[in-house]
C-alpha cells in the first residue's frame, strides 16, 4: 500500500430495500469512517458514501468518485444476485455476470471490491476475473460479524497494510469478538481466478464406464425406446448423451436435442407456449419448416396438438428413426403447471409405440432420451417419481483404472503416480468432475498434487465452487442441514429420517450403508464438518 502517494478513494455503497430484513448498515459505515479517521495515514484516504443504492447508481457513483476501493453493504441471495433497489424502492437483483461486466469497465481504476453481504462469494468470483482483490461471503453473515470484519479490514488499510493482510485482520477480529463466522469472508484474487479458469477451459476427455455405454447403444436401437439418464450434477450425463446421439447418427438416425436450460422463463410460464416452443425447436433441429398453423388446432387441446405435430410432421417426414433428447429435464420440476402433464405426454408417446397398428409403427420410429439431475429432488414430493418408465441409467463414479486412463490422456504420469492417485481417490473417490478438475489443474507446470490435497477442503482450493453449491443446497433446507451435520461429525454411519436420507443421497452428499448414511467423500466430511460444525 505504501507505494501509492496519492489519496486513496473508498466508495461505500449500501442498499436495504423495503421488504428485506433491516441491517445495521449505518453503524458499519460509521465504524469504517471512524477507524480511518483515527489511523496514522488518515490523510491518504477520501471516503464517499451512497446509501439506498439503486442499481443504476453504481456506475454513476464510480464515475463520479473514481474510487480504488468499493465496499458494498447489504443483502445477497447467492447465485441470483446482490439486492439493490429499483426506482420505487423495491428489490432489484443484479447477478454475478452483470456485476462482473460492470467492473470490467473500471478494471484499470478499481483495485479492491468488498461485498459485505450474505452468499456474495458467487459475485466475488466473477468480479475477480477483472479486479485484483475481491472479498465475498461464502454463507450468511450476521450484522456483528460483518461490522467486525469491516473494522479490521479498514483499520489495516489505515495502517498502510496490504489487502491480504487487511482481509486476514478482518477475519481475526470476528474470531476475537467470539463470533463463529471468521471463515465466512473469502478473499479471491485475480491470479487465483486465472488459474481456475485455465483448468476449467481444458477440453474434457470422455471416459467410458462399461457397461453403461453398451446398454445405451443397445437400447437406442429398440423401436419406441426410452432412456432415462440421471445422477447428481457434474457426473457426465450430457457427455454420455452426446455419445448416444453420435451413435444414433452413425446408424443413420435423425437426432434432435432439446436443452431446457435454453428455455426462457416466459416460455416455461405457460404450457401452450412451452409445447409450441418444443415443436418449433425440434423442427428447426431437423431443418424442417415449423408449420404450426397447419398442424396445431386449438380445438384438440395442448397434449393432443403436440402429439399430432410430432406424428404428422416430424415422424412422417422421413423413414429414418428419430432420437429426441431432452437435456436438463429437471428445469421443469419447478413448473407444476407443465411438469405433470408433460410427463404424461412423454409416457403416452412411449406407450403409442406398443400399438400394433399403422400409427404404432409410426411411433416406433421415435426414441426418447431424457436427462436430468437429481439435485432438484429435495423440492419434490418423494412419493411421486418425476418419470419412471423406460430404461434407467445412473452414472457411476470412475474406478482406479479409469482415473489412470484419464491421467495418461493428460500426460500426467509423473505427477499422478500410484501414491498420488491413491491420495486423490481417498479424498474424492472417483467423482468424475472433481477428478477432471484435478487432472486439468495439474497441467499447470507449477501445480502440485500436494497443493490440491492441502487446499481441497478450503475456499482456496480448486473444488470450492462445487462445495459452495452443495453448501447452498443445505443452507436452504434446515432439515437437510441438520441431518448432514450429524453425518459429517459422526465417526460411524448415521440413521436419518427416510426422506432426509433420500434427499441427501439425491444431492450426492451421502452414500447409503444399509439404512444408514455416510459422507460420499472425505472431501465433504472435512469441508462440511467445519462449515456446519
Amino acid at each position: 500500500m505504501s507505494d501509492y502517494n496519492q489519496t486513496r478513494k473508498i466508495l461505500l455503497l449500501s442498499a436495504n430495500p423495503r421488504d428485506t430484513n433491516p441491517l445495521r448498515l449505518g453503524e458499519e459505515m460509521r465504524e469504517i469512517k471512524e477507524g480511518l479517521k483515527r489511523s496514522k495515514n488518515r490523510d491518504q484516504y477520501f471516503i464517499a458514501t451512497a446509501e439506498a443504492v439503486r442499481y443504476r447508481d453504481i456506475h454513476r457513483a464510480i464515475l463520479e468518485y473514481e474510487p480504488q476501493i468499493i465496499h458494498f453493504s447489504g443483502h445477497g441471495t447467492g447465485e441470483e444476485g446482490l439486492v439493490f433497489e429499483d426506482e420505487s424502492g423495491q428489490i432489484k437483483l443484479v447477478d454475478a455476470e452483470a456485476l462482473a461486466g460492470l467492473f470490467q469497465l473500471f478494471a484499470d481504476q478499481v483495485e479492491c471490491v468488498v461485498l459485505n453481504a450474505c452468499f456474495s462469494q458467487y459475485q466475488a468470483g466473477e468480479i475477480a476475473q477483472y479486479i485484483n482483490y475481491v472479498v465475498g461471503m461464502s454463507q450468511r453473515i450476521g450484522d456483528k460479524a460483518a461490522i467486525e470484519f469491516a473494522v479490521g479490514f479498514y483499520d489495516a488499510l489505515g495502517a498502510d497494510k496490504g489487502y491480504e493482510f487487511a482481509y486476514k485482520l478482518g477475519c481475526s477480529l470476528i474470531r476475537v469478538a467470539g463470533i463463529a463466522e471468521n471463515l465466512t469472508p473469502q478473499l479471491i484474487t485475480k491470479s487465483d481466478t486465472a488459474l481456475l479458469n485455465a483448468a476449467t477451459e481444458t477440453t474434457t476427455i470422455y471416459v467410458e464406464r462399461p457397461p453403461i455405454e453398451a446398454k445405451c447403444y443397445e437400447a437406442i436401437l429398440q423401436p419406441g425406446a426410452l432412456i432415462r439418464i440421471r445422477s447428481p450434477q457434474r457426473m457426465g450425463k450430457t457427455l454420455l448423451l452426446e455419445k448416444v446421439l453420435n451413435y444414433g447418427r452413425q446408424q443413420g438416425y435423425r437426432t434432435a436435442k432439446l436443452d431446457l436450460k435454453l428455455a426462457d422463463s416466459d416460455i416455461l410460464a405457460d404450457a401452450k407456449t412451452f409445447l409450441q416452443w418444443l415443436c418449433v425447436d425440434v423442427a428447426d433441429s431437423l431443418e424442417l419448416e415449423p408449420q404450426l398453423d397447419k398442424y396445431w388446432q386449438d380445438v384438440f387441446g395442448l397434449n393432443k396438438n403436440c402429439t399430432r405435430y410430432l406424428q404428422k410432421h416430424l415422424l412422417a417426414a422421413s423413414d429414418s428413426p428419430l432420437i429426441l433428447a431432452i437435456d436438463n429435464f429437471e428445469r421443469l420440476f419447478a413448473y407444476p403447471d407443465i411438469f405433470p402433464s408433460f410427463c404424461l405426454l412423454l409416457r403416452g408417446w412411449y406407450e403409442a409405440a406398443k400399438q400394433g397398428d399403422k400409427i404404432g409403427n409410426l411411433w416406433k420410429k421415435l426414441r426418447l432420451v431424457v436427462v436430468h439431475s437429481t439435485e432438484s429432488y429435495p423440492t419434490l414430493d418423494t412419493n411421486h417419481s418425476p418419470f419412471n418408465v423406460g430404461l434407467p441409467i445412473e452414472l457411476s463414479e470412475f474406478n482406479l483404472q479409469q482415473v489412470e486412463f484419464l491421467a495418461q490422456q493428460y500426460e500426467l504420469a509423473d505427477k499422478l503416480g500410484t501414491q498420488a492417485l491413491s491420495e486423490l481417490m481417498a479424498l474424492v473417490k472417483g467423482h468424475p468432475d472433481l477428478i477432471q478438475q484435478a487432472v486439468a489443474y495439474l497441467q499447470n507446470p507449477q501445480a502440485t498434487i500436494e497443493e490440491i490435497l492441502q487446499l481441497a477442503p478450503t475456499e482456496q482450493g480448486i473444488f470450492s465452487a462445487h462445495l459452495r453449491q452443495q453448501l447452498w443446497h443445505l443452507q436452504h433446507n434446515s432439515q437437510l442441514e441438520l441431518g448432514y451435520k450429524q453425518v459429517v461429525t459422526a465417526n460411524a454411519p448415521v440413521r436419518l429420517d427416510t426422506e432426509v436420507a433420500f434427499k441427501l443421497h439425491s444431492l450426492g452428499l451421502v452414500k447409503l450403508s444399509g439404512n444408514d448414511c455416510v459422507p460420499s467423500y472425505e472431501l465433504y466430511r472435512q469441508y462440511f464438518a467445519v462449515r456446519l460444525g
